[in-house]
């Protein structure tokens, strides 16, 4: 997300006027997500690039809270009050027009709820928005609105957070354990034990949100008929009052939601209280704007079945009920909630085939206590390779795509003209080498052609690979998981897809 210019903003607001979506299902919350249109892919790369950065940066700092999260058993969220509250809705609206591939939702919070568009962001841990400035000193005892780089910039359309107006928002304290482990980009100072938690959030362009955290709760609407929707309240969401940022990341949006893996975060919290589950679909990413994908919470029918409800405990029997099995057409691979990739989503990949040749890669790429490793990552666009796979999956496609003209085109190393010399037309008689993803758990992954050798230019297309640092961990991004359906399932740590048209 860092470093990425978002610009049109008009457009964008007038576009995301998208309603909640009502489901006839309650064992699920389910999000419209809308496509945006795509940057040029150099600016994508260059997009990635910092992301990779951001990764590279995060790897491994967030393990003591990472621990506290596995070792001690998260709080089930506060049940909404309502009478059905089994699944809940938001609206999730497209970027469009800022050209940077993220997905925004719109986000209620406080009381009276307080209306915010956030990016929704699979490498985030804190859910923050930004504040209106303390009407005291005393409301800063960190100096964060102090000195130029402090100096805040407006929120689109003058949105902003006013938690003294919001009867549900209480400060965390300084001193409290959320603030001291389970915040890595909390400050060290605590002037006082009853003073507020406050943080610096870095990213590697520059760009900075520097403000307090609080709990607040925040409105939802509840799964059921769209004849008859029901809001109701989620209570005790972990929030970043963001009162002065910098950097050109956020000029678009009011903040972030975040959905990486962390006791705080908001895809967590949300998780917990729907099924443990949460999953996406990335529609074709060249699809016009207005073919739609989806962000669920809870189980997602398309995939797996609901929860198997668990036994009445016994002497001689586990309280605790097996994972339920993959629907017909879906695939399984354990999905690895570690430290040194926290707060991202890590999956073990034994190895790449191209048509259906396994290519010698030393396994300790995707060996993450080795230096490698293999990340799933919505919001980067380039699948990045660390240098000996990239190496070795290029080799073996561009073999294969020998018989076509080279062309040279940056950001990538292996490009091709794909216009007929004698009809002008795309090539439609080249056969693609078939690309395959093998996960552990016998579990493959055959991506359209159209995800790694894409539509770079009017007759030309690209091995759309990126080559990542070695050590360093690989990233599966958005255009390699288009069309297929993601959903991670944290309280049994399995990662499901398949196939998908990923429209509704």
């Amino acid at each position: 997300m860092a470093g990425r210019r978002l610009a049109l903003l008009a457009l964008l607001i007038s576009a995301a006027s998208l309603v909640a979506a009502g489901s006839s299902s309650s064992k699920y919350m389910r999000f419209d997500l809308l496509r945006r249109e795509p940057a040029s892919l150099a600016e994508l790369w260059q997009m990635d690039r910092e992301r990779m950065a951001f990764i590279a940066a995060r790897r491994g700092r967030g393990r003591r809270a990472t621990e506290t999260w596995t070792e001690k058993a998260a709080a089930p969220a506060p049940a909404p009050a309502s009478g059905d509250d089994s699944a809940f809705a938001m609206p999730l609206s497209s970027g469009a027009y800022t050209g940077t591939g993220q997905y925004f939702v719109r986000f209620r919070v406080g009381t009276p709820a307080q209306p915010f568009l956030l990016v929704a962001d699979t490498g985030s841990d804190l859910t923050w928005v930004k504040c209106s400035r303390p009407v005291a000193a005393a409301a800063d005892p960190y100096g964060l609105w102090s000195g130029p780089a402090a100096a805040p910039s407006p929120a689109p359309l003058g949105r902003a957070f006013r938690p003294e107006e919001s009867r549900t928002w209480r400060p965390i304290s300084c001193a409290s354990d959320t603030c001291v482990e389970s915040l890595p980009f909390s400050l060290a100072a605590c002037p006082t034990p009853g003073s507020p938690c406050a943080y610096d959030y870095r990213y590697k362009d520059g760009s900075a949100a520097r403000g307090t955290v609080g709990t607040d709760s925040a409105t939802i609407a509840l799964s059921g008929p769209p004849s008859s929707p029901t809001k109701a309240k989620l209570r005790g969401v972990v929030l970043g009052c963001t009162t002065s940022y910098t950097g050109d990341s956020f000029l678009a949006s009011d903040g972030v939601l975040s959905l990486g893996y962390s006791n705080i975060s908001f895809a967590s919290r949300a998780a917990s209280r729907f099924g443990g589950r949460f999953s996406y679909c990335l529609v074709d990413h060249l699809a016009p704007r207005n073919e739609t994908s989806y962000l669920t919470f809870g189980p997602n029918p398309a995939v797996s079945p609901p929860p198997t409800p668990r036994p009445k405990p016994a002497a001689c029997h586990s309280s605790s009920a097996p994972p339920a099995a993959a629907v017909p057409g879906s695939r399984t691979t354990p999905l690895l909630l570690d430290h040194r990739t926290h707060p991202f989503y890590a999956v073990t990949l034994n190895g790449v085939s191209v048509d259906g040749e396994l290519l010698k890669i030393p396994r300790l790429v995707w060996d993450v206590e080795r230096g490698g490793g293999t990340i799933l990552d919505s919001g980067t666009s380039l699948t990045v390779l660390a240098t000996p796979a990239y190496k070795a999956v290029t080799k073996a496609l561009s073999a294969r795509l020998a018989g076509v003209p080279r062309v040279a085109m940056d950001p990538f190393d292996y490009c091709y003209n794909w216009t007929s010399p004698d009809t002008g037309e795309d090539l439609v008689d080249v056969p693609v080498p078939k690309l395959a993803l093998h996960f552990a758990g016998a579990s493959r992954m055959e991506p359209p052609t159209k995800s790694y050798v894409i539509d770079a230019a009017p007759g030309v297309k690209c091995i759309g690979l990126q080559e990542g640092e070695w050590p360093g961990v690989s990233v599966i991004g958005n255009i390699l998981q288009q069309e297929h359906l993601w959903e991670f399932d944290l309280n049994n740590r399995r990662l499901r897809f398949q196939r998908s048209r990923c429209t509704h």
